[in-house]
C-alpha cells in the first residue's frame, strides 16, 4: 500500500463519481466525504458529474452536474433497477475517469461502464461485515453482499483509495486486493467552516450548555459499534472523582431509547444530555464548547471524521484503539488513545485528562495540526492524483 502525497495533475479532467445521497440532507460520513470531494474537484476546474440516489435536481450556482438515479424511499430492487435504467438514459460521452463510492449502487451499472475508462473505488468500509454486525441478517444475505456484490465490484476496479492503513489491511486481507492497487489518503475537513473562532464560554452560551462544568462531547450515529454505551459506563465511573462532569451526545439512531434508559439506570440524568440531530451549522459550535471530544468506537472505524473536525475547532479528542483513529492521533497526542475499548480503559484515560494528569494540547496546536494534515483542498488533490494516475 502506498500513501499518495505527490503534486496534482494540472490538466482539467472529466470525472464521473457515483455516491449515495446528498449532504447535508443525508448527514452520513460517506455523504459528507463525497460532497466535499466533488466540490473541491470542481473547484479545480474539473468537469464533475455526481450520480446518486436522492440527489437534488439542481443546486444553484453549483459547478457539479448532479444526476439523480433513484428515490431512496423506493424498495431496494426497484431502486437498483431505476439506477440502471436512469444511468443508461443519461449517458453523454465518456468520462476520463470513474470514481465509485458504494458497492450496492455500483452493482447495477457495473457491466455498462466503459471498459477502457479507469475505475477507482473509494473503500469506506467492509459493507457486508458492517451490516452483519449492526443488523440481524441471515448468513446467506451477508455472503451475497460479499461474494455477489462486493467481490465482483472490486475485481472490476483498477485502483482503490482507503482512509487509513487499517482499512487498507481489511481490503487486502479480506478481499484479496493487491497492495500495489491500494492508496492511503486520509479524510479531510473544511477548515473554513470548522474553526476555533469562539471561546468555550461563548459557544456554551449559544448552545445553552453549562458554563462551569467540564464538558465531554460526542457526535455519532447511535448504533452499537460506536460505543456510546461504553462511554456512559465510563462517565458513571469518573463522576465519583469528577462529580460535575457533563456529557453531550449528538446524533440519532436505532438504539437511542436503549442508551437513554441506560443513562437513567446509571444515575446520569444530571450528567448526560441527548441532543438529537445537531444542525450542520451548530456542529463547530458544539466542538468548541467542549473540553474534550470522545470517540469510543468498538469496531469498523475506518477514519474518524469527527476527530479532525474537533481538532480543527481547537478541541482535543480522546479515542479508542480502533481502525484508523489511532493513525490520526498517534503523531499528535498519543496519550489520548485508550489502552483498550473497554469502559474501564475509557474511564481511566478520561479521568487522567480531566484531572490534568496527562499533557493536553492547546487549542492552537489542535487547529494547526488539523490544518497542516487534513485540509480538504490538499486531500482532494491527493485523491485527484490517484484518479488520474
Amino acid at each position: 500500500m502506498e500513501s499518495s502525497k505527490k503534486n496534482s495533475v494540472s490538466a482539467s479532467a472529466s470525472i464521473l463519481c457515483l455516491g449515495v445521497g446528498w449532504f447535508p440532507k443525508n448527514p452520513g460520513g460517506l455523504e459528507r466525504y463525497v460532497y466535499e470531494l466533488t466540490k473541491k474537484l470542481a473547484a479545480n476546474q474539473d468537469q464533475v458529474e455526481l450520480c446518486g440516489v436522492g440527489l437534488p435536481e439542481a443546486e444553484c450556482n453549483s459547478p457539479i452536474k448532479m444526476t439523480n438515479l433513484a428515490s431512496p424511499d423506493s424498495p431496494i430492487w426497484q431502486r437498483l433497477w431505476s439506477i440502471r435504467q436512469n444511468f443508461q438514459k443519461t449517458r453523454v460521452g465518456k468520462p476520463d475517469v470513474i470514481n465509485l463510492h458504494f458497492a450496492l449502487y455500483s452493482f447495477p451499472i457495473l457491466d455498462i461502464l466503459p471498459k477502457e475508462v479507469p475505475i477507482t473505488f473509494n473503500f469506506h468500509g467492509p459493507w457486508a461485515s458492517e451490516s452483519g454486525q449492526e443488523v440481524v441478517e441471515k448468513k446467506l444475505s451477508i455472503l451475497l453482499k460479499y461474494w455477489v456484490i462486493e467481490k465482483r465490484i472490486y475485481n472490476r476496479c483498477d485502483r482503490f483509495i482507503v482512509l487509513s492503513k487499517a482499512f487498507g489491511n481489511i481490503l487486502h486481507q479480506q478481499y484479496k486486493i493487491p497492495e500495489k492497487k491500494i492508496h492511503i489518503i486520509p479524510g479531510g475537513v473544511d477548515i473554513n467552516r470548522f474553526q476555533a473562532n469562539l471561546s468555550p464560554q461563548e459557544s456554551r452560551a449559544q448552545l445553552g450548555w453549562p458554563l462551569d462544568r467540564p464538558i465531554l462531547f460526542t457526535s455519532r450515529r447511535l448504533v452499537h459499534r460506536v460505543g456510546v454505551d461504553k462511554l456512559l459506563q465510563a462517565v458513571a465511573t469518573i463522576k465519583q472523582r469528577i462529580p460535575d462532569v457533563w456529557l453531550a451526545i449528538g446524533g440519532r439512531g436505532p438504539i437511542q431509547t436503549e442508551l437513554q434508559q441506560q443513562a437513567t439506570e446509571l444515575g446520569l440524568n444530571d450528567h448526560v444530555k441527548f441532543l438529537g440531530f445537531i444542525p450542520d451549522d451548530q456542529l463547530p459550535v458544539a466542538y468548541q464548547a467542549a473540553n474534550l471530544s470522545v470517540m469510543p468506537s468498538q469496531s469498523f472505524e475506518g477514519f474518524g471524521l469527527a476527530i479532525v473536525e474537533s481538532l480543527a475547532c481547537g478541541t482535543p479528542v480522546l479515542c479508542t484503539p480502533v481502525g484508523g483513529m489511532p493513525e490520526i492521533l498517534q503523531p499528535f497526542s498519543p496519550d489520548f488513545i485508550t489502552d483498550t475499548v473497554e469502559a474501564s480503559a475509557i474511564a481511566e484515560r478520561l479521568e487522567q485528562v480531566l484531572l490534568g494528569l496527562v499533557p493536553t494540547p492547546s487549542r492552537e496546536a489542535c487547529r494547526q495540526y488539523a490544518v497542516a494534515n487534513f485540509d480538504w483542498y490538499k486531500i482532494a488533490q491527493d485523491v485527484r492524483k490517484v484518479l488520474l494516475a
